[in-house]
């Protein structure tokens, strides 16, 4: 996983998994890459507190979890990281909107650009 702001690439990984676990099929994107800018972007609390989310929820029984602040702001991010269409550069897979045969008009006509997010 190249071009990682924050995490490492252990800790890439563990994202990976739980994001796995919430959205199945969503490690196939690289979910950590996107993950990794969006944390790059918030203050040193709530990053130590996603990074805790998620360390906890690795491995973990997410049923268990499932109504905890820390699970449901995972879940956001996981949901958010492969359901936005994302596909991480260099990824040769297909992203979240073809799975989901969301191709309207104006859907189709989009040029997705993740610049903003420090991911080119």
């Amino acid at each position: 996983m190249p071009g990682l702001q924050v995490l490492d690439l252990e800790t890439a990984r563990m994202v990976e998994s739980v994001c796995d676990a919430i959205v199945p099929g969503s490690a196939r994107v690289q979910p950590a890459v996107y993950i990794d800018a969006l944390l790059a972007r918030m203050d040193d609390g709530t990053r130590a507190a996603v990074l805790d989310a998620f360390s906890t929820l690795a491995g973990a029984d997410l049923a268990e979890h499932a109504r905890t602040p820390g699970f449901l702001h995972v879940r956001a991010l996981a949901i958010e990281a492969f359901y936005s269409d994302f596909v991480a550069p260099g990824v040769d897979a297909t992203g979240a909107w073809a799975e989901i045969d969301f191709n309207t008009p104006q859907a189709t006509r989009l040029a997705k650009d993740w610049s903003y997010l420090g991911i080119s």
